[in-house]
């Protein structure tokens, strides 16, 4: 009787154990639908402040007007 009691305990908790990993792996799908990979990333402001000149010699034109 206590084999069929401790294998009736073990069957429970793998079943327990499947169903938590069947929600978390459905909660991290919505995570990943929810992500939006196009999105631009965000500019951190030491890395905007440093610009290199361009090797041509035209210093002044960055929007590539050559008039």
């Amino acid at each position: 009787m206590e084999t069929v009691i401790t294998t009736a305990v073990i069957l429970a908790m793998i079943a327990l154990g499947v169903l938590l990993i069947h929600l978390l792996n459905g909660q991290h799908d919505q995570r990943i639908a929810a992500f939006r990979y196009s999105d631009v990333l965000p500019v951190r402001g030491s890395r905007s402040r440093k610009r290199r000149r361009p090797a041509d010699g035209a210093a002044g034109h960055h929007d590539g007007d050559r008039g």
